[in-house]
C-alpha cells in the first residue's frame, strides 16, 4: 500500500466531505455523499481496510473541522459510514463481474441512509412518523448511489492512449 498516496486520497474525501457541507440542500438530510466516489475508489485501487480507514478518517476530520464532533450531525454520520462499510463488506462476496462500482455505491447509499433512519428512529425522533421519510431518503440514495458510482467506475476505468 502506498501510504502517501491513500493519505492523499483521504485528505480529498474529507475536502469533498467539507466543500459538500458548504452548499444547502433542498431537502434537510439530503446530500450527494461525492465523498464516497473516493471510498468506493480506494476499495477497488487496494482493499477494504484502506476503505474503512479513508471513510472513518473522513468523518471524523469533517466533522472536526466543521464544530459538529460528537454531534447528532456527528453520529448520523458516523452510523450511516458504519453501515455503508459493513454492506460493503458483505458485498464483496457478490460476483464482480455482476456487481461493479455502481451497484456496490447504490447498496452502500441505501445502507447509509438505513442507518442514519434508524438513529433518528431510535434516539432524535422516537416517533413512527419517521417511516414517512423512506421514500424521500431512498429515492435520493438512489440517484446519487448511482451518480456517484458511475463516476467511480469511470475513474477506476483505464485511460487508453489515443492514436
Amino acid at each position: 500500500m502506498d501510504d502517501h498516496r491513500v493519505a492523499r486520497l483521504a485528505a480529498l474525501a474529507i475536502g469533498l466531505h467539507l466543500a459538500e457541507a458548504v452548499f444547502p440542500s433542498p431537502l434537510p438530510g439530503v446530500k450527494p455523499g461525492i465523498a464516497n466516489i473516493v471510498t468506493l475508489y480506494v476499495l477497488y485501487r487496494f482493499d477494504f481496510a484502506t476503505a474503512v480507514w479513508v471513510s472513518l478518517l473522513r468523518v471524523v476530520a469533517g466533522s472536526l473541522l466543521l464544530g459538529n464532533f460528537l454531534s447528532p450531525t456527528f453520529l448520523l454520520s458516523l452510523c450511516g459510514t458504519l453501515l455503508s462499510l459493513t454492506a460493503l463488506l458483505i458485498s464483496m462476496h457478490l460476483p464482480r463481474n455482476r456487481f461493479g462500482p455502481v451497484s456496490l455505491s447504490i447498496l452502500a447509499a441505501f445502507a447509509h441512509i438505513a442507518g442514519q433512519l434508524l438513529v433518528v428512529r431510535l434516539w432524535l425522533i422516537p416517533h413512527a412518523g419517521v417511516a414517512y421519510l423512506i421514500p424521500i431518503f431512498a429515492a435520493a440514495a438512489l440517484i446519487f448511489g448511482a451518480i456517484n458510482g458511475m463516476i467511480a467506475a469511470r475513474l477506476l476505468t483505464p485511460v487508453r492512449n489515443q492514436p
